[in-house]
């Protein structure tokens, strides 16, 4: 098995594009807005980049396609994704990262030697 470290830190799109999914698979417009919506407005990304970063995550097998769940009204082929079981292993070792990493910046400024 991948080490997980060797993988950290993610990027914040790519860790919010893996967050996005953890609700369930969406097409590529819903994890646009879905990154927006998770960083508040910080992370705009285009869809050049977004089906850029979805096509290096289904090389690394994070995740993968599946039938858009949502019916689709127009003539247009929709794809959708959603995280794999290593999609969700890493996602879950960055969120141990961080809050590793936020403890210990509570810890420093709590008491006062920040």
């Amino acid at each position: 098995m991948t080490d997980l470290n060797t993988k950290q830190p993610l990027r914040e799109p790519t860790f919010l594009i893996l967050l996005s999914l953890t609700s369930g698979p969406r097409h590529g417009y819903a994890i646009l807005k879905e990154v927006e919506m998770l960083s508040e407005g910080r992370v705009k990304m285009s869809t050049g980049t977004l089906y850029g970063a979805i096509e290096r995550l289904l090389d690394q097998d994070w995740i993968h396609r599946v039938d858009d769940p949502i019916p689709n009204t127009t003539n247009r082929e929709r794809k959708a994704y959603e995280l794999t079981e290593i999609g969700h292993k890493v996602l879950n070792a960055e969120i141990a990262r961080l809050q590793k990493l936020l403890g210990v910046a509570q810890s420093r400024t709590a008491d006062g030697t920040s």
